[in-house]
C-alpha cells in the first residue's frame, strides 16, 4: 500500500472512527471533532477534527469548555496534515502547550522481521500481574524521567477488564527490567499500536528494542492485523526506519492544563 493510502486508512480507522482505547474510556463525536473522555488514568483529548479557518477557533473554545466541566487536563492530538494549516498556532494562542513532536510511522506486518534475537543474559517476561506492572512503571520512569503512574493504572485496568486488547512485555537482565513495551490491539481495525520500548542507557545498542518490535509484530500477525503503528521519538524512528517502517506524518501533543 502507498503511504498516502495508508495515511487515509489510519485517519479513517484510528481517528475518525476511533474506538475507546480502554475499558473506562468512551469516544464522543461532537460537532466537528472526535474526542475521548474517561477516568483520570485514561487518555483524554481530541483525536480528530474537521475544521477550516472559519470554524477552528470556535471549536477550540467549545472543547475548552467541555473539558473544563470534566476537571481533566486534556490533549489535542495534532497531525501535520490537519487543517486549517495554522491549527497548531491557534492551539498555542488558546493556551495549549506543545509537547515534543513524534513521527507517525507505519509498516505492513508481513514485511517485518518476527524472529526475536536477544543479547546473552536477557530474556522476555510477559506482564500479567501487579508486580509486573510495577516493574514496567519503574523502567519507564528510569528511561523517560517522567511519572509512570498513569501508564501503570491504565495497564492494570486493561489487564483486569479487557486483557485481550493488549500485551505487555519486559526485557529482563536477571531480575532487572531493562526495557518495557506494550502493544495495543484495536478491535475492528487493521492497526495494532506499539508503545513504550524505552531501554536503559547501559543496555542500548544491543538489539533489545528491535527484538521487542519483532516479538510484538509476531503477536499482531497471529491475530490477523495488517499494520503496526508507532508514534516514534527521534531515538526510535531511525531503528524503525531500518526495519521497514515509513513515516506518514508528524504528530504533536498539545496539552491544556486547567489551573
Amino acid at each position: 500500500m502507498k503511504n498516502d493510502e495508508a495515511l487515509a486508512l489510519y485517519d479513517q480507522q484510528m481517528r475518525r472512527q476511533m474506538p475507546a482505547d480502554g475499558p473506562t474510556a468512551r469516544v464522543e463525536r461532537a460537532g466537528r471533532v472526535v474526542r475521548q473522555v474517561g477516568e483520570p488514568h485514561d487518555w483524554c483529548g481530541v483525536v480528530w477534527s474537521d475544521l477550516d479557518a472559519d470554524s477552528a477557533d470556535a471549536e477550540i473554545e467549545a472543547q475548552l469548555r467541555h473539558f473544563a466541566d470534566t476537571g481533566h487536563e486534556f490533549e489535542w492530538k495534532h497531525y501535520a496534515h490537519d487543517r486549517p494549516a495554522d491549527l497548531a498556532e491557534r492551539l498555542l494562542a488558546a493556551g495549549f502547550t506543545a509537547e515534543p513532536a513524534e513521527s507517525l510511522m507505519v509498516a505492513e506486518i508481513r514485511d517485518l522481521p518476527t524472529e526475536v534475537v536477544l543479547p546473552e543474559g536477557v530474556h522476555l517476561l510477559p506482564v500479567t500481574d501487579g508486580h509486573g506492572v510495577d516493574l514496567l512503571v519503574d523502567v519507564h520512569e528510569q528511561v523517560f524521567g517522567t511519572d509512570g503512574s498513569r501508564i501503570g493504572n491504565r495497564v492494570r485496568s486493561q489487564l483486569a477488564e479487557s486483557p485481550d486488547t493488549l500485551s505487555v512485555v519486559l526485557a529482563m537482565a536477571g531480575d532487572q527490567p531493562v526495557c518495557g513495551a506494550r502493544i495495543d490491539f484495536t478491535p475492528g481495525t487493521d492497526f495494532a499500536g506499539l508503545w513504550g520500548g524505552g531501554t536503559l542507557p547501559a543496555w542500548r545498542g544491543k538489539g533489545i528494542y528491535r527484538a521487542l518490535v519483532a516479538h510484538r509484530a509476531a503477536l499482531a500477525a497471529a491475530r490477523g492485523y495488517r499494520f503496526l503503528q508507532v508514534d516514534a521519538s527521534d531515538q526510535s524512528s531511525p531503528i524503525l526506519a531500518r526495519l521497514g517502517f515509513a513515516t506518514l506524518s508528524t504528530t504533536t501533543p498539545y496539552l491544556y492544563r486547567y489551573r
